[in-house]
């Protein structure tokens, strides 16, 4: 009879009338006939013979009624075994959670770092890295490194509710909270690399799978609607600096070849907010640099190369609230080894990276590479044609002032505006419906356009694409040559003009704001 129940230990009514049931059972994953089953009521046994015989192993460990929640069975050590131990009936509010290492003969309590009040609902070990545990408590989340020698918090985000139990699935930890909640800490692959250092330390990532990750419909799903996130989509790369760290940071991403495909700096500028939003702005996915500070970071990338520069962000009609990403305006990488190095303090720490393919598409590699180097050829069409369009959007700005301020200047700037605009094209120019116009924005747009058809399915390009793509190449170098003309002749005149008339000439290197491009073929 438990102390808990008091003077009325005594009663007719407070005699138990049976033993309590069988809480709690682990099944070794070495040896299939060892078995360690827990009670409500405070008893531990073991078989080592498929169940034909049992061992009891609670000796003075526990006292009556001390529930034990969940056993944990060695992935390791045979001999092993870990048991979680409730008693929160007893109004005992004291963590307990015992380890045994000799087949239960005795058992060690493992509680260091985990507070009084507390009381524990689940242990587990994880099965890749020897002596890393976890348990939940009737509060929070621990981790131990050591076996359980010494406890610390693994909190996070999870909000303060007592946390019923614990699994480790693949590369992920799941919590299951009283109340059916479920919280997954997505890639512990870094917890399993865990050791305290002086240094930087750059983690292995694990695989990155390219999945196409938001396919809902058109609809936007409302904030109200209960949801839950998806594992972050792209490769998750874990660092960590020591207080000692200053400076600028760098990760690259390199190619097989040793070459840097995607760049990222702590040194980035932050995005200002879009004045041309027009969508709420609790759609969007918040901002992720890469951080300079001391401490552990996890940084995203996305798996394709760097967006075409000067291109206005455009988001997805199917919004995730609090996690839309804008449309990509660059190419998926292909599915195979990569390198990240990062950079701190002038030392380089290189990870390998491997991108698997979708392991629903079945798509051979030959055709993945079809889709990709034609999409690479658009795009890289479309960087080319992007600086000038800068430019030529910085000359419009400057002629929109010019006249504003001076209009008698209209007459000298008509003519060169007019012809900027042929060779440059309308601002805001959406994808072409049939011939392709011979401007800068024309065959950019067209060009995005088609990447961004190519890249729709996980599939090598229509014939009809590749020799649209062909036609759109074609075009680059002869509007470029235009353009370069246009500054050579056209601009040196105007300004010749703008400086007899005591007027402030046109800067030819500025660049302007980013040009809106439609990508999507003016979806209704």
């Amino acid at each position: 009879m438990p102390a808990s129940v008091g003077i009325f230990k005594d009663q007719p009514t407070a005699q138990p009338k049976q033993r309590g049931v069988i809480y709690a059972v682990a099944i070794s994953p070495l040896d299939s006939k060892r078995i360690w089953v827990g009670t409500d009521d405070g008893l531990l046994h073991v078989t080592t013979d498929g169940g034909a015989h049992w061992t009891d192993v609670t000796g003075n460990t526990l006292t009556p009624f001390q529930k034990v929640s969940i056993l944990e069975a060695s992935h390791f050590d045979p001999q092993t075994a870990y048991a979680a131990i409730n008693t929160l009936r007893l109004d005992d509010l004291h963590p307990k959670i015992l380890r045994t290492h000799d087949g239960g003969k005795t058992w060690a309590e493992i509680r260091n770092g985990i507070p009084d009040g507390e009381t524990v609902n689940s242990v587990r070990e994880d099965p890749k890295r020897k002596g890393m545990l976890f348990a939940g408590t009737e509060k929070h989340v621990y981790v131990s490194f050591d076996d359980g020698e010494q406890w610390t918090s693994l909190q996070l985000n999870l909000p303060s509710t007592s946390m019923r139990d614990l699994e480790i699935k693949g590369d992920d930890l799941i919590v299951a909270t009283h109340g059916r909640g479920f919280w997954i800490l997505d890639n512990i692959t870094a917890l399993r690399e865990w050791k305290p250092a002086n240094d930087p330390v750059f983690f292995l990532p694990q695989k990155a799978l390219r999945i196409k990750w938001d396919l809902n419909t058109d609809t936007p799903l409302p904030p109200d609607e209960s949801t839950a996130d998806n594992p972050p989509d792209g490769a998750i790369l874990d660092y960590m600096l020591p207080s000692s760290a200053s400076g600028t940071v760098t990760l690259e991403i390199r190619d097989s070849s040793g070459k840097a495909i995607r760049t990222f700096s702590s040194s980035d500028p932050v995005p200002s907010e879009d004045p041309k939003l027009e969508i709420p702005k609790y759609w969007l996915r918040p901002y992720q640099g890469l951080s300079g500070a001391p401490g552990i970071h996890r940084f995203l990338w996305d798996l394709h190369l760097a967006p075409v520069p000067g291109i206005h962000a455009e988001y997805p009609i199917a919004a995730v609230p609090r996690n839309t990403a804008p449309d990509p305006t660059s190419p998926w990488v292909l599915p195979e080894k990569y390198s990240a190095v990062l950079t701190v303090n002038g030392h380089s720490y290189s990870q390998p990276l491997n991108v698997e393919m979708d392991p629903r598409v079945k798509t051979p590699l030959a055709a993945l590479a079809q889709q990709f180097n034609a999409s690479v050829q658009m795009y890289e069409d479309a960087r080319k044609l992007s600086d000038a369009a800068s430019h030529a959007d910085a000359l419009r700005e400057q002629l929109d002032a010019l006249q504003q301020k001076s209009p008698e200047a209209s007459a000298k700037t008509h003519p060169f505006r007019e012809k900027l605009d042929a060779i440059a094209g309308g601002e805001a120019q959406g994808p072409p419906r049939g011939r392709v116009p011979e401007t800068i924005d024309g065959v950019r747009g067209a060009a995005l356009m088609l990447m961004t058809m190519m890249q729709d399915a996980d599939e090598a390009p229509t014939a009809g694409m590749t020799m649209t793509a062909a036609e759109i190449h074609a075009l680059v170098p002869k509007v470029l040559q235009k353009w370069e003309e246009f500054n050579r002749q056209d601009l040196p005149k105007l300004n010749g003009e703008l400086r007899n008339a005591n007027q402030k000439p046109l800067d030819a290197t500025a660049r302007g704001k980013e040009s809106e491009v439609d990508m999507r073929g003016n979806e209704e």
